[in-house]
């Protein structure tokens, strides 16, 4: 995560900067979420001497944000893509409509996927926020589910691009 958000740096390199900032906001998020989930991992192995509770709600807020984050990024480009389209321009690497279509199902299984995880971050919230505590198992395991399911359609999507255009 850390030589991801290294070589994204500001995004520079995104043409639209609410894309760019949303994305280094998120990166902020992730790069957090980690020291805090080991700290609340290790104080309830009792490796530290700390309260857990307040580790494991800091870094589930985290994640919270970081999916939060992510799907009003892909939003974004989702309506920058459909802008595209509609004026059905070719852009200077001669981005076909399919290529577009493409990209806009890509972001649209992104936002189905962090919804789904997002739904179960805030039932692990405390309880009184929204819905938290108040899923039954096998919801949480259906939304975890959904998520993952997308993730490998995704993963497959990205074999079968790099497959074709070898």
């Amino acid at each position: 995560m850390l030589a991801y958000s290294h070589s994204y740096g500001t995004g520079t390199e995104e043409e639209d900067a609410c894309v760019r900032w949303i994305s280094v906001l998120t990166n902020v998020a992730d790069q957090l979420y980690y020291p805090c989930e080991h700290i609340a991992w290790a104080a309830d192995a009792e490796l530290i001497k700390a309260k857990s509770d307040k580790w494991w709600l800091f870094s589930t807020v985290l994640w919270g944000s970081s999916l939060l984050l992510g799907i009003l990024r892909s939003l974004r480009v989702l309506l920058l893509l459909k802008k595209k389209l509609k004026g059905n321009e070719r852009d200077g690497g001669g981005t076909s409509r399919s290529q577009l279509r493409g990209q806009m199902q890509g972001e649209v299984l992104s936002i189905l996927s962090s919804m789904a995880d997002l739904s179960n971050a805030i039932h692990w919230m405390p309880p009184g926020f929204l819905w938290a505590g108040r899923f039954p198992n096998w919801l949480v395991g259906l939304m975890g589910t959904i998520s993952s399911v997308i993730g490998l359609i995704q993963m497959s999507a990205g074999d079968s691009e790099q497959t074709g255009s070898a």
